[in-house]
């Protein structure tokens, strides 16, 4: 049975590879108009289909908007899965796109706060949550500051990851496996040395995370930003993402401050909330760029769960 169900695995790992491979390839050679259209209509698909992802986004974007009606919170749904494949085909277009390209249809407002973080030489940990387009930020990062380092989760198969790893680092990213024993010391070396390290900031992967107020109710984040920026002394700056037509947007929220008294956790738990507060603006202006498909609210979470003491867990969207 042990060798039936991994032979299985394998086989689905391969389709997988194989088909994620063709369509990246595919794409890349459609027009580009015809190329969002196909990727429009399989959100269309996705949504009718109504899976555990987008059953969990209708949970969660129903507590971001408490008051909307059950037709506004659908058509908000559908617009997020069109959102998230928009996503998707820009990731498989732009290694095909210059540089100009990726500079001009990316906009970040309040960008001097990185800049002269950077010329600073305090290097900076940019916060983000799973809203707009990440790679896009990513790529403008990397021209703008010379390249950036960050941590991405496995993926399965194997081919995946290491697919989605060369076409990061191809656009000046060093990418660090999550389970790493030496992730948090290499990412404390490179902000020592004055790099940009953007870092996921709304999903708590490893369930054991801190316990923040997210738009009004009790939701699980990450401590690793926070943990990272007290061992570094770089600033925290939460930087949120959405859509407008035609051009990915930005902004980047002021530094979060560190707390002057109290222990380690409790300045870990202020910094997080501090993001978190920076999320809820741009999550309640732009929820239909949230693409949040897994439980971030202690509520959705399994029965039992509670926060821990300061994980160093850090996460980019894969």
């Amino acid at each position: 049975m042990g060798e039936s169900t991994s032979l299985g695995r394998r086989a689905t790992d391969a389709v997988t590879e194989w088909a994620f491979a063709t369509g990246w390839r595919v794409v890349r050679r459609l027009p580009e108009k015809s190329a969002y259209g196909v990727f429009a209509r399989a959100g269309d698909a996705l949504y009718r289909r109504n899976g555990s992802g987008v059953q969990q986004l209708r949970r969660n974007l129903h507590r971001v908007r408490p008051e909307a009606q059950a037709e506004e919170i659908e058509d908000l749904v559908h617009r997020s899965m069109r959102s998230y494949m928009r996503y998707w085909c820009d990731t498989f277009r732009l290694p095909m796109w210059s540089a100009q390209r990726v500079n001009d249809t990316f906009l970040l407002d309040r960008h001097y706060l990185m800049d002269d973080a950077m010329v600073a030489g305090t290097g900076a940990i940019m916060v983000v949550n799973h809203s707009g387009n990440w790679d896009h930020a990513g790529a403008w990062g990397c021209l703008r500051y010379g390249g950036l380092t960050t941590v991405a989760e496995r993926l399965r198969p194997e081919g995946l990851y290491e697919r989605f790893l060369a076409y990061r680092t191809t656009m000046g990213m060093e990418i660090l496996p999550t389970g790493d024993p030496d992730v948090v010391r290499t990412l404390a070396r490179r902000l020592k040395e004055g790099r940009l390290v953007p870092l996921m900031g709304d999903r708590d992967i490893g369930r054991n995370g801190v316990i923040v107020d997210l738009l009004g109710a009790p939701a699980s984040f990450p401590a690793g930003p926070a943990l990272l920026g007290l061992l570094t002394d770089a600033p925290v700056y939460p930087v949120t993402l959405w859509y407008e037509e035609g051009m990915a947007r930005g902004r980047v929220h002021d530094r979060v401050p560190v707390p002057s008294s109290g222990s380690r956790q409790e300045k870990v738990t202020v910094i997080t909330q501090g993001i978190a507060d920076a999320f809820s603006l741009d999550i309640r202006e732009h929820p239909e760029d949230w693409h949040m498909m897994q439980p971030v609210w202690v509520a959705d979470l399994e029965p039992g769960r509670g926060a821990a003491s300061g994980s160093a867990a850090v996460d980019v969207q894969a």
